[in-house]
């Protein structure tokens, strides 16, 4: 499997290569300067496993690069990294399908904590194995199904847990992925429906 870098400017891919190989060493990272080559290069390179989008391409509007990398690949995780600040269009850019949303002036270890996110270990993965058992959740993803069932908003959660919302949003893109539901609601109803809620 294979990270997308896309981001026209040479040393912010530099940059977050290294950080994505510092999540996971010897992943392979493939960098792309225009949105138009993204296609041919994952024929080449093989299938994504996640995409880091800069909003701001030589060949993008706006968000039109989200929409174009969710349209053609739906399923794969996708991080924009960009020089825009949070305030002007993070919100803009999750409803379009973004998973997550980092500003390239953050510090690396707050995008390092984002990229691991979306690039668990090989033992993670192995963990992660089919949903049988409540004991197969980390301890925050029993908390986060606690805290659906009290019916708590992502900013209750965050503040609870004293982690930003951005995080909170990962936790819960995980825990959905983990579960194989797509909403809180399907989460909640699969934990009532194997016993979870005593957890």
């Amino acid at each position: 499997m294979t990270v997308y870098v896309i981001d026209d400017h040479p040393l912010m891919r530099d940059a977050l290569t290294m950080l994505v190989q510092r999540v996971r060493p010897g992943l392979k990272v493939v960098s792309v300067a225009k949105l138009n080559s993204l296609e041919s290069t994952v024929e080449r390179q093989g299938p994504p496993e996640l995409f880091c989008l800069d909003l701001k391409l030589p060949d993008t509007l706006g968000l039109s690069g989200v929409h174009a990398v969710k349209a053609k690949f739906p399923d794969v995780p996708l991080v924009v990294v960009t020089g825009s600040e949070a305030s002007e269009c993070e919100a803009a850019c999750l409803e379009a399908g973004a998973n997550l949303f980092l500003e390239k002036a953050s510090p690396p270890n707050t995008i390092i904590e984002g990229l691991r996110t979306f690039l668990p270990t090989p033992e993670e993965e192995m963990s992660e194995g089919s949903p049988s058992a409540p004991t197969k959740l980390s301890k925050r993803q029993k908390q986060l199904i606690l805290m659906l069932d009290q019916g708590l908003s992502n900013k209750d959660i965050a503040d609870k847990l004293t982690i930003s919302e951005h995080t909170v949003k990962v936790h819960f893109w995980r825990l959905f992925r983990r579960l194989g539901v797509n909403s809180r609601t399907q989460a909640l109803h699969f934990a009532r429906t194997n016993g979870w809620l005593g957890i």
